[in-house]
């Protein structure tokens, strides 16, 4: 039941006895006795310290409130008490003359005043019926109160919860109605000023949080008002212009985005500013940035702020180049063998790794050139800029140039709208392969030559110009000498290419390395076709490393992954694809004796038939090859010497 002052239904004189006879009743329970003059329980020494320091809050709000109440009521005769929300007191104020009077009955911060304690009060009341209530004299239930008046209302939080007690306290005489209602007031008062502050940790909280997001994301974060003054900016944002907070913050943001009214204007037009690449000059130094611009409505609809995104262009670069497999993901571990040759290359490349000078690795096709590419840019000191390959084999000479340097906004017809940055720019700070650099152009290799000397770029269609700090590694299967004296490849650009030479010797002259490379083949391809590695006889083992892999190291990769999905079951006389030549091959390694030599020549030569065609099981291409006859002679001569049937 609830009693509020104000009015004959909130003092209605029976509801507030029937309150104070079921708390005489409780107090009896309690077992309080009428002659008590302390409370049972008094807090002491670090118990009351831990209490304080438990309602801090409640106590610096209230303390306000019950000194403006005081300054209303001093040298009048009252005592004001606070209690926490179990009738324990926590701040007394008011006459020193009516708390020494209180202090003899030990009314001391630290003593509880609830039911169980002294028995019926306003205090315990106001907590127990969760109401404001006024009792005086011998509505207390001990004698030792009997000389007081007490109005007393509970305090709740934001949630609605008791948090304690407001209590005016004063001799019986002094009993008033509007007493009571200073209280409640009070109250109010001081459970609204305790809503400001929990809206004001709120909204501090919020700002940490917000604090805490912005300088947490990667892109630069500029908050500005619609006059253009930035009232907030992100530590992203400071280290990427260079600046301090305090040089930036309530400057116009037209200091460092110097065309700030064009876009501004664009945003009152509606239109959308995404993705803009703009170039600023900073404390003399000028970088590349990705761009976007966010306005902030009001309830009008009107612009009242915004928000820019910036971004580093080479970290975008650097994440485009991550997630478009544009990242070297061999090292030298991955480079594999024993042999001398390997080992010499492998010393060699490691030493190169951090220089700046561009290297030209020779060697024939399969033979690994890329992975060694890339296993000396994860040993540099550029490890963590972008890895970008280029074929210039694979790509029409229309369209190397656009790949290599970019092309700005509307350089041709079907450009994408916004420009794209060539290879180039994508590898600035890290590595660029030029792979089959021998297939390169003549006039392209002109524009290649211009960019290695001077370090810059132009797109397409532009004419600024982009610095750039890339390392070239360039591979070719090719003899570029001998194309220099063709007159397809240029000299100049040869011997600048050619600073740092790696040749990589075919794999039939470093046989020894054919062994460690299907131990590792067998182990990649098992684990990526999910089969135990297949048993590999001996013999087999011989063929393997006799023959000559004209594929060099790609081919066998590839017939090791032939070996795993047939569970080792293959046949390992016919190593290869039908379209290798077997010029190596001569007729002693047939398995002739040397008494088959001695015959007529046309029965050597069906011997020779007979014994290819069996060796090769019936493989027409590869007898044909093997005896150096087209396929038609060959039919030809078994239709003659009536082999085959």
């Amino acid at each position: 039941m609830r009693l509020k002052p104000g009015g004959d239904d909130l003092y209605d004189k029976r509801k507030k006895e029937e309150i104070i006879k079921k708390s005489h009743e409780r107090s009896k329970i309690y077992g309080i006795e009428k002659e008590r003059i302390f409370s049972k329980r008094i807090l002491m020494g670090n118990e009351v310290s831990g209490t304080l320091e438990k309602n801090k809050e409640l106590i610096n709000v209230a303390d306000a409130f019950m000194k403006i109440l005081y300054d209303f009521l001093e040298a009048s005769g009252f005592i004001i008490f606070l209690t926490d929300r179990e009738g324990c007191i926590l701040n007394i104020v008011g006459d020193e003359k009516i708390i020494e009077a209180a202090r003899e009955l030990n009314m001391i911060v630290g003593a509880f005043m609830d039911e169980g304690n002294v028995g019926t009060n306003a205090m315990g009341i106001a907590i127990k019926e969760d109401s404001p209530i006024q009792i005086s004299a011998k509505e207390h239930f001990i004698n030792a109160y009997h000389r007081w008046t007490c109005s007393a209302a509970p305090i709740h939080n934001v949630k609605g919860e008791i948090i304690g007690t407001l209590n005016l306290t004063g001799g019986s005489d002094l009993v008033h109605p509007h007493t009571l209602g200073l209280v409640v007031a009070a109250v109010k008062s001081i459970e609204n000023q305790l809503k400001v502050e929990n809206a004001q940790k709120k909204l501090k909280e919020a700002y940490q949080y917000m604090k805490v997001i912005m300088n947490s994301i990667s892109s630069g974060i500029i908050a500005l008002d619609r006059e253009g003054i930035i009232n907030s900016i992100n530590d992203e944002a400071c280290r990427m212009l260079n600046l301090n907070r305090e040089e930036i913050i309530n400057n116009s943001v037209e200091d460092i985005l110097y065309n700030w009214k064009h876009f501004f204007k664009s945003l009152e037009e509606g239109k959308k500013i995404e993705d803009e690449e703009i170039n600023l000059k900073i404390n003399g130094i000028r970088k590349s940035y990705n761009m976007n611009i966010y306005p902030i409505f009001s309830e009008k609809n009107q612009i009242k702020g915004i928000v820019i995104l910036l971004k580093d262009i080479q970290n975008v670069f650097n994440l485009v180049n991550k997630y478009t497999g544009m990242n070297a993901r061999y090292t030298f571990e991955d480079f594999i063998g024993n042999s001398a040759e390997i080992k010499k290359i492998k010393e060699y490349a490691k030493g190169i790794a951090d220089s700046p000078s561009t290297v030209l690795i020779e060697g024939e096709s399969g033979t690994g050139k890329e992975v060694l590419a890339q296993a000396i840019h994860n040993y540099s000191n550029r490890r963590n800029g972008g890895f970008v390959a280029i074929n210039c084999g694979a790509i029409s000479k229309n369209l190397i140039e656009s790949e290599l340097f970019g092309y700005d906004d509307g350089a041709f017809t079907g450009a994408r709208k916004g420009g794209k940055p060539g290879k180039f720019e994508l590898a600035n700070g890290g590595t660029l392969f030029l792979d089959e650099i021998g297939e390169m152009p003549l006039d392209m290799q002109v524009n290649l030559l211009r960019v290695l000397q001077e370090g810059v770029v132009t797109r397409i269609g532009g004419s600024k110009y982009i610095p750039v700090d890339v390392r070239i590694i360039a591979a070719t299967n090719k003899d570029l000498r001998k194309e220099v004296a063709r007159g397809t490849f240029r000299q100049d650009l040869y011997y600048r290419l050619s600073v740092i030479p790696i040749v990589i010797p075919p794999l039939r002259e470093r046989r020894e390395d054919i062994f460690s490379l299907v131990e590792h083949f067998l182990k990649i391809k098992c684990e990526k076709l999910n089969k135990s590695i297949p048993n590999i006889h001996k013999r087999d083992y011989q063929k393997l490393l006799s023959y000559n892999w004209q594929g060099n190291v790609r081919e066998l990769e590839n017939f090791i992954e032939k070996i795993v999905n047939f569970n080792g079951d293959v046949d390992y006389d016919f190593i290869g694809s039908e379209e290798i030549s077997y010029d190596n091959l001569s007729l002693e390694e047939i398995a002739l004796g040397e008494e088959d030599y001695i015959c007529s020549l046309e029965d050597l030569e069906k011997r020779a038939i007979i014994a290819c065609l069996s060796k090769f099981n019936g493989n027409i291409t590869k007898v044909s090859s093997v005896l150096g006859i087209g396929r038609n002679t060959l039919y030809s001569k078994m239709k003659k010497y009536n082999i085959g049937g």
